[in-house]
């Protein structure tokens, strides 16, 4: 078989309920790799909340950050494929005052290794881990990176309001994407960036044609790669927008191991 660019999601899909992976899920992606295939963590999650799992992980191959907006292999800072798409600062010091209007409750600008926040003390959140504290951002902050997305924080009664507001003002430079959980906010990054822009840089870093290269996900910022991929895969727990698009549909979700048995059966 020849090789395969296998791109997979991590919340709802590779990880199970709590966050974690199954032992049978490591194994698994461990022999594929064995067998000379490529796989790529892709995951809307940034750097900092997603590094102990590709650690734990222990593949070594790229991680796909910000829904596509940062490819890398961590610590390898000679890695060729490096791809990193970056906002204008400008943005970020201008929504200084603009937040103020859009009565969001606070924003946090997000790096590749920094974390910048228009309030001191941030809630509790997996995504935001304690042993790194923001840095306060303020009008004469001077950033130590350029940002790759700023995300606002409000109710999610606000959120339409907010989200129309913050595209009115900036335009066609940049979208506007939501997220729901437990903490419900709307990220901003570049405009034209998703999932599939990280798989279609890592398809031609490798020089794996788009009908080798498998995809799963499981909501509707994995679409794009999904539609993208040669093979690809809803996850059973999926969206039903999500599954009417893909090329198949796993039997099981993923807290019963379904990424796991999926690839099994397939390789």
């Amino acid at each position: 078989m020849k090789p395969k660019l296998i791109a997979l999601d991590l919340d709802g899909t590779t990880l199970n309920g709590q966050s974690e992976f199954n032992p049978i899920t490591i194994q698994t992606l461990h022999r594929l790799t064995e067998l000379g295939h490529k796989i790529a963590i892709v995951t809307g999650r940034p750097y900092r909340s997603s590094k102990h799992l590709y650690e734990e992980l222990g593949l070594g191959g790229p991680l796909v950050n910000f829904n596509g907006a940062l490819c890398h292999i961590p610590n390898d800072e000679n890695w060729q494929g490096e791809f990193h798409v970056t906002l204008d600062e400008e943005i970020v010091f201008d929504m200084l005052d603009f937040h103020k209007e859009l009565e969001c409750d606070y924003f946090m600008v997000e790096g590749k290794h920094h974390l910048y926040a228009t309030i001191e003390n941030i809630p509790d959140s997996p995504y935001y881990p304690k042993d790194q504290q923001p840095i306060l951002l303020q009008k004469d902050t001077q950033l130590l990176e350029k940002p790759t997305a700023i995300t606002v924080f409000s109710s999610i009664e606000k959120q339409p309001f907010i989200k129309e507001k913050i595209k009115q003002r900036y335009g066609h430079t940049i979208d506007v994407r939501t997220w729901g959980g437990d903490m419900p906010c709307l990220e901003i990054v570049t405009y034209g960036i998703d999932k599939s822009t990280g798989i279609q840089h890592l398809s031609r870093y490798y020089g794996i044609p788009t009908e080798d290269v498998l995809a799963f996900g499981d909501e509707d910022n994995d679409l794009e790669m999904i539609e993208f991929a040669g093979h690809g895969v809803a996850m059973n727990n999926a969206i039903d927008s999500l599954k009417a698009i893909a090329d198949d549909i796993t039997p099981l979700p993923h807290d019963q191991d379904g990424l796991a048995h999926y690839l099994m059966n397939y390789f």
